[in-house]
């Protein structure tokens, strides 16, 4: 029988392609030396407060209302008592924004900052500031249908306590993912976190309510793509950054998604149609079905007995993203407008909209001016950005060009705290045409090092780049520095100095960010250039064990392939089974012409190898929860065939780098 030492690890360096912590906060691991404000930046954003009426408190009253209790200490641990989840962090931001912070996204911090719990309507409730989404809760006749339960189990464990020390002690007799996003449905299991629940659970006693396609989404985005998405979220949501006036304030939906443990659980009843209706637990539900808007997934809802619209994020009080800086695929601009036109003729009678993020507004002409003005800020970026392209223009230049019209820019709900006009302007274009801009010196051109020391040499040095960067900078053309000098580093990556400005030029362009990924994304980038990429790998495997469960294995044999590493395995062919004995369950897998196939189905008669398992123990070494000899000695493990060509075949998959360098050269 072969040892598991080399398959269990490459079959969980596999699993960490998942990014599971690709949108985790957690607390910041970094503290940042930042310089601070110029001139120019101080001015840059007195502009910005002069432009606003930064002084309408309408928000702050909405923001507030209903108010029944806040937690006086909201930091939330997991068992092993690490800290995952720190509202306190956030008390600075109170009063004026300081010059290191752009004041309109200080104002949006400023209301994501409100938390605790909220009563919407009759009947209906709001966690806020628990996690990066809301949960809500609905009351029905004999229970709580539960809205969305965050994303860990310990931020929903905690938010249902502290709901039912407020409210009384009622079951879960239904549960509404809104769409397949980790914190809409990553905590689910903190629901149901006690024997009462688990059992309630194992009888199919709850509804679980999900759009059509959801288990697929929810459990295969950023599968295959996941070790660089969550690389790239460090940036996006300032993972490493300190909290405060020069480090991570707000992500824009709220103050970024918590770590901790996630599953998920099998809907009873998938949306598939827009008007399809439901009465769960006594409540009159109507439902639209919304794939491909703000998420591959995702439905809203409406409350015809409350008139109490859930807008899900197909509608939320920032522009969202058509493209997000993570690394998605691209959204559909047109057909998200399309939704929220049909959300507007489905349930324009709504005097209550409540949504996943952010906080509520009442009144019905308030509510459709809110959602007719979300629905023509994309259909505008979109139908602008093709007009714009039609007449020759890149997406550089589009994205320079295209601004939103002053009613729709003037909105607070459509500032760019999340998305912007310009990347999603780009966004636009890239669903359409693609990367490739048309310009023939764009189709081949030369790798960012080898450029970079053309551009050097040709610049007369690092000297003369570096005088000629401290004049710009030394303006306040900071975006300009940053892209002398990233040409510098990267030709000199030891080059201090030259890292140090850019730091400096990041930093100021961080300060000036509406956006709160782009100040994350800016700030990260200043913190590498002087701390370097982190050293500790971000993945934590052993908290997803619920979600990997519910995983279809289908996607983690997909993600196995991406892993195969190509230039290896030319000339080399195998086939492997992989059998499940709890699950009469078979995966063939195959590598031919440097590629890693799998099919299910019976198994191959002519095999190098087999693995015989049950899915469960497959799952509990993946997840570094069965020990190596527990697994060797165990019963339900055969290795049967060749054990040197299964070693072969697990040779052939890379470890994945979720540390890779961003701003030095890799």
């Amino acid at each position: 029988m072969i040892t598991y030492s080399t398959s269990k690890k490459l079959l969980i360096l596999a699993l960490m392609q998942l990014s599971l912590s690709a949108c985790q906060e957690g607390p910041a691991s970094s503290k940042t030396a930042n310089s601070a404000a110029t001139a120019a930046t101080t001015d840059a954003n007195a502009a910005v407060a002069q432009s606003l009426p930064l002084e309408d408190q309408r928000d702050f009253e909405e923001a507030s209302r209903g108010l029944i209790a806040r937690p006086e200490n909201l930091r939330i641990t997991r068992d092993n008592g690490d800290l995952i989840w720190d509202m306190p962090a956030y008390d600075f931001i109170q009063g004026e924004a300081p010059a290191t912070v752009n004041p309109s996204l200080w104002r949006q911090a400023t209301l994501n900052n409100k938390h605790g719990l909220l009563e919407v309507t009759d009947g209906v409730y709001q966690l806020r500031g628990f996690d990066l989404a809301n949960m809500s809760i609905i009351e029905g006749d004999s229970g709580w249908i539960i809205v969305d339960p965050l994303t860990s189990k310990e931020t929903a464990r905690a938010a249902l306590a502290f709901a039912r020390q407020q409210l009384g002690d009622k079951p879960i007799t239904g549960v509404i993912f809104t769409h397949s996003h980790m914190d809409h449905f990553g905590g689910v299991m903190g629901l149901f976190d006690d024997e009462l629940g688990r059992d309630l659970v194992g009888k199919n006693s709850v509804e679980i309510i999900a759009p059509s396609g959801f288990m697929e989404e929810a459990t295969s985005e950023n599968v295959m793509a996941g070790t660089t998405m969550t690389r790239r979220s460090q940036y996006m949501y300032g993972n490493r950054l300190e909290r405060s006036t020069v480090g991570h304030i707000d992500s824009g939906l709220g103050k970024g998604p918590a770590s901790g443990s996630v599953g998920v659980l099998d809907p009873t009843h998938t949306i598939t149609r827009s008007g399809e209706t439901l009465n769960i637990d006594g409540v009159d539900f109507i439902f639209q079905n919304v794939p491909g808007s703000e998420a591959p997934a995702e439905l809203t809802f409406y409350l015809p007995q409350k008139k109490a619209f859930c807008g899900a994020e197909l509608v939320s009080r920032t522009m969202h993203n058509i493209y997000t800086l993570r690394g998605a695929k691209v959204r559909d601009a047109n057909k998200w407008s399309a939704y929220i036109d049909e959300s507007i003729e489905l349930f324009g009678e709504a005097d209550i909209y409540f949504g996943s993020h952010h906080w509520p507004m009442w009144g019905n002409a308030d509510i459709v001016n809110f959602m007719e003005k979300q629905r023509d800020t994309y259909k505008y970026i979109h139908d602008q950005t093709l007009r714009l392209a039609a007449r020759g223009h890149t997406p550089k230049e589009i994205a320079e060009l295209l601004e939103l019209p002053e009613p729709l820019d003037s909105n607070f709900s459509n500032r760019g705290y999340y998305g912007t006009t310009k990347h999603n302007a780009k966004a636009v274009y890239q669903g359409y045409f693609g990367w490739y801009d048309g310009n023939p010196a764009n189709l081949d051109p030369l790798p960012p090092v080898d450029a970079a020391k053309r551009y050097v040499a040709l610049m007369g040095g690092a000297e003369n780049i570096l005088a000629s960067a401290q004049k710009e900078f030394d303006k306040g053309d900071y975006r300009w520095v940053a892209e002398l000098l990233n040409h510098l580093v990267f030709a000199d990556p030891d080059n201090q100095q030259a890292k140090e400005l850019l730091a400096k030029s990041y930093d100021q362009l961080g300060y000036q960010a509406e956006s709160g990924p782009w100040r994350d994304v800016y700030l990260t980038g200043a913190l590498e250039l002087r701390q370097g990429a982190p050293k500790e790998a971000s993945g934590n495997i052993a908290q997803a064990a619920d979600l990997l469960m519910a995983m279809p294995l289908e996607q983690f044999f997909k993600t196995m392939a991406v892993m195969l590493k190509g230039p290896d395995a030319e000339g080399k062919h195998y086939t492997i089974n992989v059998e499940f004995t709890d699950r009469n369950e078979t995966h063939v897998l195959n590598v031919k012409n440097a590629v890693l196939h799998h099919r299910v189905g019976e198994p191959a008669t002519e095999a190098n190898a087999s693995i015989l398992i049950t899915h469960k123990l497959f799952i509990n070494i993946i997840a570094g929860q069965a020990g190596i000899r527990d697994t060797i000695f165990s019963d339900d493990v055969t290795i049967q065939g060749s054990k040197l060509d299964l070693l072969g075949f697990f040779s052939l998959l890379e470890k994945p780098n979720d540390n890779f360098n961003i701003v030095t050269p890799r």
